[in-house]
């Protein structure tokens, strides 16, 4: 198995992780903390805002008015297709496939990670804090 191959699969996870651990290093070097709002007035939009943007996200993920096996298998769907994914790259890394079919594999195994482990992962641990 190639290591930079291993290591462009798993390196994606970490992004989110290193991406905000430089904005807190600059943050730290600046001793800025970014915009902040200046009175309650514009911290309330702020937070109106945000709740609007969570219920808009919330709504995308609602089946609707559905049979609950649609829903279901719905709910389904990135679970198994990152399942598919996942298990067709660990059997082409170990198998004797064209390079170019490796690389393909190769770049949704990556997308998986990034959403799998690192956007998923991190902002589940963030919001832990």
């Amino acid at each position: 198995m190639n290591l930079l191959t291993l290591l462009g699969t798993v390196l994606p996870a970490l992004l989110p992780a290193v991406s905000d651990g430089l904005r807190g290093i600059l943050g730290r070097v600046t001793g800025g903390k970014g915009a902040q709002p200046q009175n309650i007035a514009e911290r309330i939009q702020l937070m109106q805002a945000e709740n609007e943007r969570l219920s808009i996200v919330a709504k995308l993920d609602e089946p609707g008015n559905v049979h609950q096996w649609v829903a279901d298998l719905r709910a389904l769907q990135r679970p198994g297709l990152a399942t598919v994914v996942l298990c067709s790259y660990a059997i082409a890394v170990h198998q004797h496939v064209p390079d170019a079919v490796l690389e393909q594999l190769g770049s949704y195994a990556q997308m998986v990670t990034f959403y799998l482990f690192g956007q998923w992962g991190y902002a589940a641990v963030k919001g832990a804090k």
